[in-house]
């Protein structure tokens, strides 16, 4: 690191106040032994606090996935073939958060292989999501793996009920459809909230030590390896070798510590937006990592905002705010910049400008297996530089309970609240919260150009879109952040709803309070039943919606809300546009 440090990944530090902050806490890891004293599961680094260290003690069991479920690989392979053999051809993951997210970086990065079956993924629920969940599939050759650690995840467990109703309408009197659906969850009490779980086809039971986003070595990411014909042998030896590695001393010699404290040290000198660029095709990796550090650090008033999937601007584009981490695979297909510029040349330049820039190559997909441990190391070493405790989430159940809020307004009045607009433009309705001048509420442009007036000097903007995900709106909404990036010099993070409410949702609230927000919402023009519910998954998802928003605004945080109509692609080429002129006024 600038001929000073030597690191087991290349690490480039051009600002000497950045390269001291980094060796202070290099020197306070060697000398307070952090490495062993993590390794040992010593929970006096997080914490003088014994009912804090309790629960700590109750989260530390991915420190031994890789051993503890190598013991289950031939449970798993034979698991994995039962399943392909009786003609399964599809699995449908059911989850949120790390419950779903490791299963889509392993099924996105293991595609190519043949005659197992293929993974989705349903962490929405949205109704036109859901659709297309179960979209083009056969009911008889799909198995649906309901995954909540608690057993009680609401969009799990809708998601599930919906399933069971459309396997049945493909089955015969008297067939089940739970006999093609597994669960994945923690002893009981918590699969006992799963409904019909003895029936099902297996049951997969986690240690109840291991947390949700640390979950990526447990059956988490294991069942839909053993499906997707995944080496599971492979994948745990090498998260084996990245645990062995923890027990390095030498901060600088141990991978995962010396992430953490480079993370956590330029965090804590202003540094703190944790810009993520991960080839093809383990770039899902990016989306995982987003969790488990937004969630893991953003609380007490700190945190580490992760930003995945921005492509990289010009040196222009950017404040001193940036931590830029590549992560390049052999035979991968790296990013390009916005302007079709190679990644790394873009990172060269951003280095040479005195940017931080950490860059590793992985040699193989499978050390994936290896990867996930070594970032759940470093965001755990991050929490003592942070000096937070990185595996609790004490904010998430503020949307949660608002959720529920208004589900009761629902259930008591037969309506959803609403927000009225402030104001309309084409077939945007748009509404802001109070702590804007009402002098900008009767003009669109005026209304978008005083919230931009809000944006923190080292803030960061966020976009929220409760939508269906296609390609075409992921594009529309890349434009966007891009608009607003290149604009504001602020770091842009995307999240489709609710999906990001188990993901960064715990940073927006808890972490430092820098955060600029657009929620974007939508008519449901086909919504679905969820059976046994007193609710539509449309009711649900604008109901979620509508519960973030009154958290943000009980944090006194900036709030756009604007409803795209009932076309959400035009109604986000519209927004575009909105933006276009606010920005220019």
């Amino acid at each position: 690191m600038s001929g000073e440090l030597r690191l087991p990944f290349s690490a480039r530090v051009g600002r000497a106040s950045d390269l001291a902050a980094i060796s202070t806490v290099f020197e306070r890891a060697r000398s307070e032994e952090w490495a062993t004293r993590l390794a040992d599961k010593d929970v006096t680094l997080w914490s003088r606090d014994a009912e804090v260290q309790a629960k700590i003690a109750n989260r530390l069991g991915w420190l031994d996935a890789p051993a503890h479920f190598t013991e289950q690989v031939p449970a798993l392979e034979a698991f994995g073939e039962k399943v392909r053999d009786a003609g399964f051809t599809t699995a449908i993951v059911a989850g949120m958060g790390g419950s779903s997210l490791a299963p889509e970086v392993l099924a996105t990065a293991f595609a190519s292989i043949s005659e197992w079956l293929k993974i989705r993924v349903c962490d929405s629920t949205d109704p036109e999501a859901v659709a297309a969940a179960l979209a083009g599939l056969n009911p008889a050759k799909t198995l649906v793996i309901v995954a909540s650690k608690s057993g009680t995840t609401t969009e799990t467990l809708s998601f599930a009920a919906y399933a069971a109703g459309w396997i049945s309408s493909a089955l015969s009197a008297g067939e089940d459809p739970f006999a093609s659906m597994i669960a994945i969850s923690d002893p009981s009490p918590s699969i006992d909230g799963i409904p019909g779980n003895e029936r099902m086809l297996e049951r997969f039971l986690n240690p109840a030590d291991i947390g949700g986003r640390y979950s990526a070595l447990s059956f988490v990411g294991l069942v839909p390896a053993s499906l997707l014909g995944i080496d599971l042998d492979s994948l745990l030896a090498a998260g084996a070798v990245a645990a062995a590695q923890l027990r390095e001393p030498e901060p600088t010699a141990n991978r995962a510590v010396a992430l953490g404290v480079i993370i956590g040290a330029l965090a804590r000198e202003g540094r703190d937006k944790l810009t993520l660029l991960v080839d093809e095709p383990i770039h899902g990796f990016g989306a995982w990592a987003e969790q488990l550090v937004a969630e893991s650090t953003g609380k007490q008033g700190v945190g580490v905002v992760p930003v995945d999937l921005e492509p990289l601007g010009t040196l222009e584009s950017y404040q001193d705010d940036r931590l830029f981490v590549r992560i390049a695979l052999n035979g991968g297909r790296a990013p390009r910049a916005a302007d079709g510029t190679s990644a790394d040349t873009r990172l060269n330049e951003l280095a040479a400008a005195g940017h931080p820039v950490i860059s590793y190559t992985l040699s193989d997909a499978i050390d994936l297996g290896g990867e996930f441990l070594h970032w759940e190391a470093a965001t755990a070493i991050a929490g003592v530089v942070l000096g937070i405790n990185p595996f609790d989430e004490p904010n998430v159940t503020e949307s949660k309970q608002n959720t529920t809020a208004v589900l009761g307004e629902l259930a008591a009045t037969g309506a959803l609240p609403e927000l009225t607009p402030k104001c309309a433009d084409g077939p945007l309705q748009i509404w802001v919260d109070g702590a804007l001048p009402a002098a900008f509420a009767d003009d669109a442009v005026k209304l978008v150009a005083g919230q931009l007036q809000r944006l923190a000097q080292r803030g960061y903007i966020g976009i929220h879109a409760y939508i269906a995900t296609t390609p075409e709106r992921t594009a529309a909404l890349t434009s966007l952040r891009l608009l607003l990036r290149d604009a504001t010099h602020r770091a842009t993070t995307v999240g489709y709803g609710p999906r990001f409410l188990h993901s960064t949702g715990q940073l927006h609230k808890g972490g430092a309070p820098i955060g600029w927000f657009i929620q974007l919402v939508a008519g449901r023009p086909h919504d679905l039943e969820i059976p046994g519910s007193s609710f539509t998954f449309g009711q649900l998802v604008d109901a979620q919606a509508l519960g973030d928003a009154r958290s943000l605004v009980a944090h006194d945080l900036p709030i756009l809300r604007i409803h795209l109509g009932s076309n959400p692609d035009a109604g986000l080429v519209a927004v575009e546009s909105l933006f276009r002129r606010a920005l220019s006024a």
